[in-house]
């Protein structure tokens, strides 16, 4: 199945997917990991968005059809693709249904996680990690075992991201809403949307999403 998950910003949508290419034999196709991958790859693409990314200027939508396409064309996915961070507007999301038409394939489902942003503000600026492994947690909904020890490598040290602060955390919500949000009514009209709860515990929207995939 192919599949895109919309969600702003903290909405899990990256927690969501690791579980479905683990579980199903998905493939992510993350936007900024395509162009990192890009970047280092040393093949014509690569050098291309290597140029654009160096020289500070935003990589064009076709640049990132073209490693979307390099993707579904090579990519071993018995179980689908996971669109994650794109579509990001009507016009990707155009160009990305007249693509998977140009190489035989379609679009199974469109799951939009749907969050309240003051609950989605309190669960992002609550989120820390451990310095050393990476584990996550957060300030009330998940905290380490001992206090100020990671629960999986014993680290005394965690981190904040820079940006999960509220304002900042504002900021990309009003971007998304003004850029992104328009996609929901896109494909509703197009009978290939389906909302679930995305501020549920973890394996409530697992199994939410479960289920949405059951009924494209």
């Amino acid at each position: 199945m192919n599949i895109i998950l919309l969600g702003p910003p903290g909405a899990g949508k990256g927690t969501q997917a690791a579980m479905l290419v683990e579980e199903r034999n998905m493939v992510q196709l993350s936007t900024g990991d395509m162009l990192r991958a890009a970047r280092s790859s040393g093949t014509e693409m690569g050098n291309m968005v290597a140029g654009v990314m160096d020289r500070g200027e935003l990589v064009t939508d076709e640049i990132v059809i073209g490693l979307i396409r390099e993707q579904l064309e090579t990519a071993e996915a018995d179980g689908g693709f996971i669109f994650d961070g794109f579509p990001r507007t009507l016009a990707q999301a155009d160009a990305l249904g007249e693509l998977l038409e140009s190489v035989g394939q379609s679009l199974d489902t469109v799951i939009e996680m749907r969050v309240d942003d003051e609950a989605l503000v309190s669960r992002i600026t609550g989120r820390y990690t451990c310095a050393k492994c990476g584990a996550g947690y957060h300030d009330t909904a998940k905290k380490p075992a001992k206090e100020g020890v990671c629960d999986k490598c014993g680290s005394t040290e965690f981190k904040r991201r820079a940006d999960d602060n509220e304002d900042s955390l504002k900021t990309r919500l009003m971007a998304y809403y003004k850029d992104t949000s328009p996609l929901i009514g896109y494909y509703y009209a197009k009978g290939q949307l389906q909302t679930i709860d995305g501020l549920a515990a973890i394996d409530e929207v697992k199994g939410s999403i479960d289920g949405a995939l059951s009924n494209a």
